[in-house]
């Protein structure tokens, strides 16, 4: 159950808590007898009832509603990143580690060691197709 349709149960419910209130007006007013009056009469006694199973959805509803799974976006890490070495151009595709930054990348084709540029962390965020999972993920750096 989501916080909208338990809120809209509280509405419900309150509408129904208050119907000693209103419903014998409108059934006068639309000329209904006195059974009927008798009927919305007898919904009087379980007033306390819907007024607490209104609260009680009202307040689950408000609960669902701060605590929404939808709020909290979870991102996933692509790990595989292809590097290309800037000496001869050979590129191959690679797995991250997740929590960690890799400072030197040897190239198998011409055995060049590569490390990142000036200001990058690590050898995916300078010649990968994707930065390092902890750039990806928004946290600082190695």
């Amino acid at each position: 159950m989501n916080y909208k349709s338990t809120i809209l149960g509280g509405v419900i419910a309150f509408i129904i808590a208050s119907s000693c209130c209103w419903l014998p007006a409108i059934i006068i007013a639309v000329g209904g007898g006195t059974a009927l009056l008798a009927i919305s009469d007898g919904l009087e006694q379980y007033s306390v009832i819907f007024i607490l199973l209104g609260l009680s959805l009202f307040g689950i509803g408000i609960y669902q509603l701060k605590n929404k799974p939808g709020k909290k976006n979870i991102i996933k890490p692509i790990l595989q990143s292809t590097i290309s070495c800037p000496d001869c151009g050979h590129k191959k595709e690679e797995s991250m580690p997740i929590d960690a930054c890799q400072f030197f990348y040897e190239c198998e084709n011409c055995n060049t060691i590569i490390r990142p540029k000036g200001g990058d962390c690590c050898v995916y965020c300078s010649y990968g197709t994707i930065p390092c999972p902890p750039i990806q993920l928004n946290n600082p750096c190695c």
